[in-house]
């Protein structure tokens, strides 16, 4: 498997999280204001990591050229 593979696995993988954490919210289902703040910081974190994977693969790309 090659690299931009990989990466484009955890990728969507990654918006696959950030889109079910972002429905549990949206939906109404945290259990209180802690919770909501929890998967908040969840989504916050899956959206840096889908940057860092973004970036690493611009990178890449350069590279190659």
């Amino acid at each position: 498997m090659n690299e931009y593979k990989v990466l484009a696995y955890i990728a969507k993988e990654v918006d696959k999280l950030r889109s079910e954490q972002a429905a549990f919210v949206t939906g109404g289902r945290a259990g209180d204001f802690p919770e909501y703040r929890h998967i908040c910081g969840v989504i916050r974190g899956l959206s840096l990591a889908e940057s860092i994977v973004n970036e690493l693969v611009q990178k890449m790309e350069k590279s190659d050229d």
